[in-house]
């Protein structure tokens, strides 16, 4: 496997070093599900994970949260509103009453409203999703800081096996020192601040000397006016062993265009068309 791992690896004009990690051991480019197939079903629902692997994506993206009495489970948002006909901070819930909520309430597609009201879907728990779904890899972004759910989340990828097949992200930087300091063995994202501290060695000729704690770079195509993704910026990740994740592109135009670019991976809320870029490249 790692011999495969080396000679999928490498790439004209730099290769990566040594930050290795089986998470990444798929052929690239990575095709991430964001939230789940979220375009066609509603969002970090198992329904939704179970459409983009039953579409052929390996890597599901998802999100998660703490209840009151512990469980970690699976929601973007710290609010119940807009997903689910719930009201309140899941933080200031317990889980009996999270279960009893509608997970598809709110969710409408192609000009269909409310396909997925009253059919049972409900906010899962990371143990459903590591039960169910043993195959595939997961990229979890931590978001509750308070009450701290890292050792939660780190002890239930421990009991589950599921170390090496899950990236833990955060987008606050105290989080993914948490996640640093855990040991857990996952793969690691990007904080928000090492982004910038990317961006700002780049910028000043200094990459050689930026020292990346995490595995990849997961980040949008542009922000704050600047194009984030360029020729320099891709062959600086290269040089340091960092992976490329851009998210969330639901044009597949701009899918073809990234892959195109030498990206590792994109994020879509669509599967199909993450998958139909990768057959016209």
């Amino acid at each position: 496997m790692l011999a495969l791992w080396l000679q999928l690896s490498s790439t004209p004009g730099g290769a990566y070093r040594s930050r290795m990690h089986p998470y990444f051991d798929v052929t690239r480019p990575h095709l991430f599900a964001h939230r789940g197939a979220s375009g066609l079903a509603p969002e970090n629902t198992l329904v939704a994970f179970e459409r983009a692997r039953a579409a052929g994506l390996v890597y599901l993206e998802m999100d998660c949260h703490a209840t009151a009495d512990g469980e970690i489970v699976i929601c973007h948002d710290p609010t119940l509103e807009r997903t689910t006909n719930g009201r309140g901070l899941i933080r200031e819930h317990r889980f009996a009453e999270l279960e009893q909520l509608d997970a598809g309430y709110r969710f409408s597609s192609d000009g269909i409203r409310f396909p997925f009201r009253d059919t049972g879907v409900r906010i899962p728990r990371l143990s459903e999703v590591l039960t169910q779904l043993p195959n595939v890899r997961i990229n979890l972004e931590i978001k509750q800081a308070d009450p701290p759910v890292v050792d939660l989340v780190v002890d239930l990828l421990r009991r589950h096996d599921a170390c090496q097949r899950t990236l833990l992200a955060a987008e606050e930087d105290s989080i993914l020192d948490e996640i640093r300091s855990s040991a857990a063995g996952t793969a690691l994202g990007s904080s928000r601040e090492d982004v910038m501290l990317f961006y700002a060695a780049l910028d000043a000729g200094k990459i050689d000397a930026f020292e990346p704690r995490g595995h990849a770079l997961q980040i949008p195509p542009r922000a704050l006016g600047r194009e984030l993704i360029t020729p320099e910026m891709l062959e600086a990740a290269r040089q340091l062993g960092l992976f490329v994740h851009v998210w969330t592109i639901n044009d597949p135009r701009e899918i073809r265009a990234l892959l195109a670019s030498g990206v590792d991976g994109v994020m879509s809320d669509f599967p199909q068309y993450l998958l139909e870029a990768t057959r016209a490249s």
